[in-house]
């Protein structure tokens, strides 16, 4: 994941304080308190951190898990869930084949079980509900996208706010139960009736960046390597300035 750390004390959230540095880089007690499934294959985590010191729509933590001899492994996440006051944040994990610590969340966790986390995590892919903002996002990279959208509506923003979300199947669709009217699902493998199958293209794009809000989008890119490279080329080639692209990737 390449990007430029903003330090978290030079941001905040319309109304909130902004995030101490010095919180955010201490590891925390956090407690399950609830699993809820959103597909076959991914689920969402709720935490409860006493002393968490707040976040922004597409920041993310670290997470530690410790074995009873001592071994530690730490994942990055995002941050699903919309910026509150409640001490409580969630977690949506697609279930890696093999993976130690998404595997744990999967197989192992149960509400009551606690685990360690640091956090918010970086300012450059944060959106603080300021600006008209664009969602790209496809398969799991739709997490911190959610979390804006949540934002957005939580807040009642009147800023202009899309997105545009791929997955291979409406089965594998992430928050489908919560998608709107600001959104447009693609899918690439199989999709309900009378909806076109394809990969995400420039007619997604097109009709977007044609009628630009005032200010221009700031446009958020979530996804694989490969996706997040035809995506921006997508975005890129309809007129979004490169300069107003923010990109986070993984695998």
């Amino acid at each position: 994941m390449t990007e430029t750390f903003v330090p978290p004390t030079r941001l905040a959230v319309p109304g909130r304080i902004a995030v101490s540095e010095q919180a955010a880089s201490e590891w925390q007690s956090a407690t399950i308190t609830g699993i809820r499934r959103e597909t076959p294959r991914v689920t969402t985590f709720r935490l409860a951190v006493p002393d968490w010191p707040g976040h922004l729509p597409g920041q993310h933590l670290m997470v530690r898990l410790t074995a009873e001899d001592g071994y530690a492994a730490q994942r990055h996440y995002s941050i699903a869930s919309a910026p509150d006051d409640s001490g409580q944040i969630e977690l949506t994990l697609d279930h890696v084949e093999g993976g130690e610590v998404s595997g744990w969340f999967h197989t192992v966790a149960r509400p009551g079980d606690r685990v360690e986390v640091r956090g918010p995590v970086s300012g450059f892919f944060a959106w603080p509900g300021d600006r008209p903002a664009l969602l790209i996002g496809a398969g799991s990279g739709v997490v911190p996208l959610m979390s804006m959208v949540r934002h957005h509506r939580a807040r009642n923003l009147t800023v202009p706010l899309r997105l545009v979300v791929s997955a291979r199947s409406p089965e594998e669709l992430v928050y489908a139960r919560e998608l709107g009217a600001e959104t447009t699902a693609v899918f690439t493998r199989s999709a309900p009736e009378g909806v076109k199958v394809g990969r995400m293209a420039a007619a997604h794009m097109v009709p977007l960046l044609a009628e630009q809000p005032p200010g221009g989008w700031e446009a958020y890119v979530c996804g694989s390597n490969s996706f997040a490279e035809h995506a921006s080329r997508l975005l890129v080639t309809a007129g979004q300035p490169v300069d107003r692209i923010r990109i986070e990737r993984f695998g």
